[in-house]
């Protein structure tokens, strides 16, 4: 009987621990999730400078054979939507945070009763509202970093045709691994991912070498 009585009363904190453990386990599935949130859009971020900054070298490299000229292009090409994608994601995350914020306000309206239950749930949300400032430099440093894959890939090469055909592959290569890691962060299928993103990379470069190449030629 006693014995009985031990088990009945042992019962309950197993199952204390078992709740404990899932929710941990839930906690760190909602922390990957936002984690790999975060990696995607700079992985996005990143394939964006690459794919842009290559394009605009190749447009540039299709009528200037100059190496000059194709880097200080790239570099512009860096400058300018490295700080356009701070500026977009910048003045996005802001509208979102005022928005969080209203809300946040409404909602301390409506509930006038459990002040100190309010208080901590209004410290936890605080703590998980979006920061601009860090959503603006981590879109620019994502964005640089593409980028210079084929600005570094073009700097040590003078011969016109080496340098176009490094550059090519130096990006084709990049916007490979891009599509993996795009894919293995969305858990999605990789050589599907990759293919696309290689595509629509080839598609974007040799759309703007054609396009420069044609109004070059036309004397304009």
């Amino acid at each position: 009987m006693a014995s009985n009585q031990d088990a009945k009363f042992s019962l309950p904190p197993v199952n204390d621990m078992e709740r404990q453990f899932s929710l941990e386990l839930d906690e760190k599935e909602f922390d990957y999730s936002k984690r790999s949130q975060w990696l995607r859009a700079a992985v996005l971020g990143a394939n964006d400078g690459l794919i842009s900054t290559a394009s605009l070298m190749m447009g540039v490299g299709a009528v200037k054979r100059d190496i000059k000229a194709m880097i200080l292009t790239g570099f512009a090409g860096l400058v300018a939507g490295a700080c356009s994608m701070a500026i977009g994601e910048f003045v996005s995350v802001y509208s979102q945070l005022d928005i969080e914020m209203a809300q946040m306000k409404r909602e301390k309206k409506r509930a006038v009763g459990v002040e100190n239950k309010e208080e901590e749930e209004e410290e936890g949300a605080k703590e998980g509202l979006p920061n601009p400032i860090q959503a603006a430099a981590a879109s620019a440093l994502a964005f640089s970093v593409g980028a210079m894959v084929p600005l570094l890939a073009a700097f040590f090469i003078r011969e016109y045709k080496v340098r176009m055909w490094v550059v090519a592959a130096a990006v084709s290569l990049a916007l490979v691994v891009f599509g993996w890691l795009g894919a293995a962060l969305g858990r999605a299928p990789a050589a599907r991912s990759c293919i696309r993103v290689l595509i629509g990379g080839w598609l974007a470069m040799a759309i703007t070498f054609g396009l420069t190449k044609l109004i070059g030629s036309s004397g304009l």
